[in-house]
């Protein structure tokens, strides 16, 4: 194990040496390839032709140092847009992903692209330290976009999918439609062993899952028109699945040799609609004002069954759930900009959402004698919430310097109905300020502060079956948001078009930490244990190669380390904060956050431009997520996660690609320490182990645009 963690840390550190000497061999100041303006960096079309894009996704995906967050699903507009802009604008969508977008564009239709550090004409980042504002061409040319690919995965069936777009400007309006669809398909294969309080094998056995269906990831229309003096923008989305799950499980008690089966079905259907409109117009010259509508509906059906059966006594529970989920979600919004003031943007927002969810379960449990309807406290509710937003913003320019201040407040009625009857307020300041120094375009310090209160998730509310675990998720009408005082600290360093180091340090003071918090002696519901910290740094590089004889190759490098504090509201004691849940490995490649104690990710790509070839690969691991339940606690960890690619663009203007997905097979592993009574204050009564794997998967995609 040591020798595990020193080669870790031997490659990091190689890595810094690499990145800081590449940079260095070639020190060419961006300053005088790119905008001069300090908040601005720019990449014209050229730039990004050495890696042929065929979409406008292709292209944001190369830019040095930047990331593309899509926004979280939170209700709101405000946290969920992500940090790309379109023409100088936000795409008015939630549903409709910012990096879906960018799929749908050709790439031959973006004119250049430009990462905005700091306020730039009337921009919000909303709370982003950096943007990517893509500029489209001014062009009424017909472009179509399409790709196809098949998966192969040893776990699971053959997965074709596709989709196609289309751009074009009729009667002077701009639009972009498209569809995309996929055979919904996936699967592991594992084992799981119990124990008893001593450490004493009681069970074994195998244990395996396949998923089959189909997933429309989307019909889609965005539009945009000036009608008059106003730009208007229309974004449509639908989504469509269906699927099928099936978990067989087979364990062998040593005490007497009979076996346990147990199989878990479910079928889902899933149906979700999203429409989005916003009309900007410029008052005068130094007032400009947006109005922005959001529309979304989600309906999930879900009928699942269990069925325990013994070698000996046969059959020994069937339990059937059938569960509907109907959300809704209205966004109205109005925007102003006032650049009236020298050296002043002034910026007014203000936000109305409401939301609701409906969930009815009716759930059965037959054990021999027939079925009988089984009362899940707190299934059957509807949630309702109305909340306003306000933010009164100022961006100071002061030479190289720009200080960002303001002041925020959201009031907030959430009501429930149904097995619980509540209606609560709450009312909170949000203050906030960023001071920026920009010497150049080549550096930038940042110093954030701000105080941002979290989203309530409605599904929180609630309660559910949790069939694998044959436990029961409780619902929580009591929650209330947590808050958390931000502050960040970072410094960005650009050496050339490619070469970018980024270190950033970080601490969060939390008020009402949501986690689990004891119900009853055997049960725990999402709720707010008290106040919290967490604290840490991260580390963010791109280094091109060419100086090592790598020539047309780059390396990027992400590394996150954090740690945190909470009152256990179980022990009384110190710990940390949970982490996220669930048991698949492959997401070690993209998930760096939720409380993980460190994050790593390299990343390694190589093009051959006269050759029109390029290959690369990617290597990741994240730590250990604890899970801290009233009588349980739970362990989820993965091993290292490695994919590749290599693609073309030699013949027919089309691009060939190939990748090897999950490369290692990585185990994930999930371990539950069962106890007699609450969490460490009694005798460990058993303990489950399961490893599951998902399967290497090879993907062949081709695709083009004319």
């Amino acid at each position: 194990m040591q020798y595990k963690y020193l080669n870790r840390y031997c490659l990091i550190h190689l890595f810094l040496v690499v990145s800081i000497s590449g940079v260095n061999a070639q020190n060419i100041p961006v300053s005088s390839q790119v905008d001069t303006d300090a908040q601005v960096v720019e990449y014209d079309a050229e730039f990004f032709s050495r890696y042929r894009p065929n979409t406008a996704l292709d292209m944001v995906r190369q830019l040095p140092g930047f990331t593309i967050d899509d926004g979280t699903d939170n209700r709101g507009f405000a946290s969920s847009v992500g940090n790309i802009l379109i023409n100088d604008r936000r795409i008015s969508a939630k549903q409709d992903l910012p990096s879906d977008t960018l799929a749908r564009i050709p790439a031959s239709q973006v004119e250049r692209i430009q990462l905005v550090r700091g306020q730039l004409g009337g921009i919000d980042l909303q709370g982003q330290s950096v943007v990517a504002n893509v500029f489209l061409r001014k062009e009424d040319t017909t472009a179509i976009r399409w790709e196809t690919y098949l998966e192969h995965n040893n776990t699971a069936a053959l997965k074709p999918a596709g989709s196609i777009s289309i751009s074009d400007t009729w009667k002077g309006i701009d639009f972009n439609t498209g569809v995309d669809i996929e055979r919904n398909t996936s699967g592991y294969y594992g084992s799981e062993a119990e124990f008893d309080g001593t450490g004493a094998l009681i069970s074994e056995g195998p244990e395996s899952s396949t998923e089959d269906g189909y997933q429309l990831n989307g019909v889609s229309l965005n539009a945009s028109s000036l009608l008059g003096e106003t730009f208007t923008h229309l974004n449509t989305k639908y989504f469509g699945s269906e699927s099928d799950y099936e978990r067989p499980s087979s364990a062998i008690l040593q005490s007497n040799g009979t076996i346990d089966d147990e199989l878990i079905k479910e079928n889902r259907i899933i149906r979700r609609f999203e429409l989005g409109l916003d009309a900007e117009q410029k008052f005068y010259n130094e007032l400009t004002g947006k109005f922005i509508f959001l529309l979304s509906n989600r309906k999930l059906e879900s009928l699942t069954s269990r069925n325990n059966s013994n070698s000996v006594s046969g059959q020994t529970l069937l339990r059937i759930a059938d569960t509907n989920t109907a959300e809704k979600e209205r966004i109205a919004r109005l925007e102003f900009d006032w650049l009236g003031l020298s050296n002043h943007s002034i910026q007014a927002n203000f936000e109305g959402a409401y939301n609701v969810l409906d969930r009815n379960l009716m759930q059965t449990d037959d054990r021999g004698a027939g079925p009988l309807p089984v009362n899940v406290p707190g299934a059957n509710s509807r949630v309702k919430e109305l909340r306003g937003d306000f933010l009164l913003l100022d961006t100071w320019s002061l030479g190289r310097f720009e200080l960002d201040y303001g002041l925020g407040m959201e009031l907030s009625s959430v009501t429930q109905t149904g097995d619980v009857n509540q209606k609560r307020n709450f009312l909170f300041l949000k203050p906030q300020s960023t001071l920026s120094y920009s010497p150049s375009g080549d550096d930038q310090t940042r110093f954030h502060i701000i105080r941002e209160v979290s989203q309530l998730n409605l599904t929180d509310f609630v309660s559910s079956t949790v069939f694998e675990d044959d436990d029961l998720a409780l619902g929580n009408p009591d929650i209330k948001p947590e808050t958390t005082w931000v502050a960040e600290i970072s410094h960005e360093k650009r050496f050339d078009k490619i070469g970018v180091i980024k270190l950033t340090a970080f601490h969060h003071w939390i008020s009402d930490v949501l986690d689990l918090l004891p119900i009853t002696p055997d049960f725990e519901a999402p709720g707010n244990i008290g106040d919290g910290r967490r604290w840490g740094m991260e580390f963010e590089s791109t280094a091109p190669l060419g100086w090592t004889g790598l020539s047309g190759a780059k390396l990027e490098l992400t590394l996150r380390w954090q740690d945190s504090t909470v009152v256990d509201p179980v022990t009384g004691n110190n710990r940390v904060l949970s982490g996220e849940g669930g048991q698949n490995a492959y997401r070690t490649l993209t998930n760096r956050n939720k409380n993980n104690k460190y994050f790593v990710s390299v990343n390694f790509r190589q093009d051959f431009e006269a050759a029109r070839v390029a290959w690369g690969w990617t290597v990741a691991e994240r730590d250990q997520r604890s899970l801290f339940k009233v009588n349980e606690f739970d362990v989820f960890k993965e091993d290292i996660a490695v994919d590749a690619f290599i693609e073309t663009t030699r013949w027919f203007g089309l691009k060939i690609r190939l990748d090897a997905q999950n490369i290692s097979d990585d185990a994930s592993q999930r371990v539950r320490t069962r106890f007699t009574g609450e969490r460490d204050l009694s005798p460990i009564d058993s303990s489950v182990a399961n490893d599951r794997f998902n399967g290497r998967r090879l993907v062949l995609s081709l695709s083009g645009s004319f």
